[in-house]
């Protein structure tokens, strides 16, 4: 029995989920298996992962900032750069790397909770940008300066709260950032879902489920006593898919599909045009020197009663002459 051109899409389709879903399972067993073998390493590899998409969203949005024009993701773009940098920090100080010496678990949960609190401010006050324009260098200039004046209290004047103790665990003061952490998250995605029409549907869909799974990230950890439990690897497993799904996002909009937003906003501004030129009864045309043809508007063929359905190509090829005393406009076959 033979299938039709549909049912093998659909069939294509459905195989390639299923294989995504393996290799993701997959790859979830396997970093299990090797935070069995040595947390430290496991936490390496799910923060460079995360650091890699933070800076590959940067990169992404950045050097397509002139083809989409979009401020939304140029400055989540700015903000991924710093976030995965605080990250990088945050990898460096975890427990067991003994790169900064004298400090010891309570360093890098510090870090996570700067990281995440930049992370989730920056997604609540990117949809904004819809509406107001982004000055690149500015900022870069706060961020750097929010940056920096954070890790001279964190490493230097040491008077940041804490956030982990050995022996005893997660401070309150980190349990109840978590939950503002959340809180943000929550209000990121209401004020995203009034800019809804924004984006293509896809895109919208991947970047708010991103933050659902960085929530559920963030309460993941708001139970581990060790910062080798399974609710810390759990939190982990959920940052590396909030990650991933926003990176996703933008990539897809930036180099698969860049001009996806683009065109949206040209479509929506084309149907403002044909209105005002509707109610204004003003129509517009244009002649193309090479092939000696004119284009118009919609209102053009509305002011002379002519139907644009039944017009013939020749009629293209009209000449259209202009008598200076009225103002009118005949067209001469």
């Amino acid at each position: 029995m033979l299938f039709n051109l549909s049912d093998r899409k659909f069939i294509f389709t459905k195989l390639n989920r299923t294989f995504f879903i393996i290799i993701n399972i997959t790859i979830i067993f396997i970093l299990y298996i090797t935070s069995l073998y040595s947390y430290v390493l496991f936490h390496s590899l799910a923060e460079v992962f995360s650091i890699v998409i933070a800076c590959g969203i940067f990169i992404v949005a950045w050097n397509t900032r002139h083809i989409i024009n979009n401020n939304y993701l140029l400055f989540l773009g700015i903000a991924y750069l710093f976030v995965g940098t605080i990250d990088f920090f945050h990898t460096l100080a975890y427990k067991g790397m003994n790169v900064f010496l004298g400090f010891d678990a309570n360093l890098p949960t510090q870090l996570w909770i700067f990281a995440r609190y930049m992370e989730s401010l920056s997604l609540l006050i990117a949809p904004l940008f819809f509406k107001k324009r982004l000055n690149v260098h500015i900022t870069f200039i706060v961020y750097t300066v929010i940056t920096s004046f954070m890790f001279f209290i964190i490493f230097y004047l040491k008077i940041f709260p804490d956030c982990f103790i050995e022996d005893k665990g997660l401070t309150h003061f980190k349990i109840i950032s978590e939950y503002i952490i959340s809180s943000i998250l929550i209000g990121a995605i209401i004020v995203l879902y009034r800019f809804r029409n924004r984006f293509e549907k896809n895109i919208f869909r991947l970047i708010m489920a991103s933050i659902f799974v960085t929530i559920g990230s963030e309460l993941a950890f708001t139970f581990y006593i060790s910062v080798y439990g399974i609710s810390n690897f759990i939190g982990h497993i959920l940052k590396i898919i909030s990650f991933y799904l926003i990176y996703k996002a933008i990539l897809q909009t930036g180099l698969i599909d860049p001009y996806s937003l683009l065109l949206k906003e040209l479509k929506e501004e084309e149907l403002l045009l044909k209105e005002a030129q509707r109610i204004a009864h003003i129509g517009h045309w244009v002649f193309d020197v090479k092939s000696a043809k004119f284009r118009w508007s919609e209102e053009i063929f509305h002011i002379f009663g002519i139907d644009q359905k039944k017009v013939s190509l020749p009629l293209m090829n009209t000449e259209i002459l202009s008598i200076p005393m009225t103002g009118r406009h005949f067209l001469k076959q």
